[in-house]
C-alpha cells in the first residue's frame, strides 16, 4: 500500500531578494510522523519551512499536499484549513483576552461575520486545555511572559485543527518544564491524531528524542535525511557545524555534545 502524503516539497529553490538561501532541497511530512529540520543558522531552515506553508514562493520547484494539489492553487482559507505555522515572532495583540487570541485559529471555519463555525468552541477549549493555557484564558495576552505568549499561539494553531502543523522553533522562551510538555504534545499529536509535523528545532537532542525522521541543512541544501541515528552522527554534525560534536548512543536515546576548546573532557 502507497504510503499517504500529507505535505511535500520537491527541487525547491528559495531566495531573498535574487539571494540564493535554499537550493534544490525536497522534503516530505507524512501523517502521524514527526519531521525535525536542523543545522547551523543560516543553513535555511526556517526558510523551507515558510515555503512549505506558503510564506515565501519558491524560485523553482513545488509544494503539493497529499492529493498532489499544488499548495499556491487552493484559495487562502482552504489551504488554511489544512495546513498552519507556528511562526518564531509574531506581534502581541494588546488589550485582547487570551481565550480571543485562541479563538482566532477558528478564522478559516467559519463563514462572513464569524458565523457557521459549530465546532469553534470546543476546539478552543481543547486547545487550551492541551497546552496549559486555561487559567489565562481571562488575562490581556500583552500582560504574558514570553513563554506564556508562546503556548498561547501554539494553542491557537491547535484551534485551526489542520492536518499538517509546521513548528519553528517552539521551545524558544520556553523553561525546561514547558520545553518537555511542548515536545511530548508534538509527539501526542503525531501519534494519537495523525497529524503530519515539521518542526524546526536548534537542539539536536530534542531533535533525537522526538523525531521519526530528521533533515540536515548545510549550507542552503539537505546534506543529509533520515532516522536521528543515522543523521546525528559525529561525521555528519561536524562537517555542518564546523566544530566537532561527539555524539553518544544509550539504548534508544541519542545525546550530542559540541567539543570547545575549553570543554572538560567526558571521559
Amino acid at each position: 500500500m502507497t504510503e499517504t502524503l500529507a505535505l511535500r516539497g520537491s527541487g525547491l529553490s528559495l531566495a531573498y531578494q535574487g539571494t540564493p538561501v535554499v537550493r534544490d532541497a525536497g522534503i516530505t511530512l507524512r501523517p502521524g510522523r514527526v519531521t525535525a529540520l536542523v543545522g547551523p543558522n543560516g543553513s535555511g531552515k526556517s526558510t523551507l519551512l515558510r515555503a512549505l506553508a506558503r510564506l515565501h514562493e519558491p524560485v523553482s520547484g513545488s509544494v503539493r499536499l497529499g492529493d498532489d494539489t499544488s499548495a499556491f492553487d487552493l484559495a487562502p482559507r482552504e489551504f488554511a484549513r489544512k495546513v498552519t505555522l507556528l511562526s518564531q515572532s509574531r506581534p502581541t495583540p494588546s488589550g485582547v483576552l487570551v481565550r480571543d487570541v485562541v479563538a482566532y485559529g477558528r478564522h478559516p471555519h467559519r463563514g462572513r461575520w464569524r458565523a457557521g463555525d459549530a465546532e469553534g468552541a470546543a476546539a478552543v477549549a481543547r486547545a487550551m486545555d492541551l497546552t496549559g493555557t486555561t487559567a489565562m484564558a481571562d488575562r490581556p495576552a500583552d500582560e504574558l511572559s514570553g513563554g506564556e505568549l508562546q503556548r498561547v499561539w501554539l494553542a491557537t494553531c491547535l484551534a485551526q485543527e489542520t492536518g499538517v502543523l509546521l513548528l519553528d522553533e517552539p521551545t524558544t522562551f520556553l523553561d525546561l518544564r514547558y520545553q518537555v510538555e511542548l515536545l511530548d504534545l508534538v509527539r501526542d499529536l503525531a501519534d494519537h491524531h495523525d497529524v503530519a509535523i515539521g518542526v524546526v528545532l536548534h537542539d539536536l537532542d530534542q531533535a533525537a528524542a522526538i523525531a521519526d525522521e530528521v533533515v540536515l541543512l548545510h549550507g542552503g541544501r539537505i546534506r543529509a535525511v533520515g532516522s536521528p541515528a543515522d543523521v546525528l552522527t559525529e561525521a555528519l554534525l561536524t562537517e555542518a557545524y564546523g566544530i566537532r560534536v561527539e555524539v553518544t548512543h544509550d539504548g534508544a536515546t541519542i545525546r550530542t555534545r559540541p567539543v570547545g576548546r575549553h570543554s572538560k573532557s567526558t571521559v
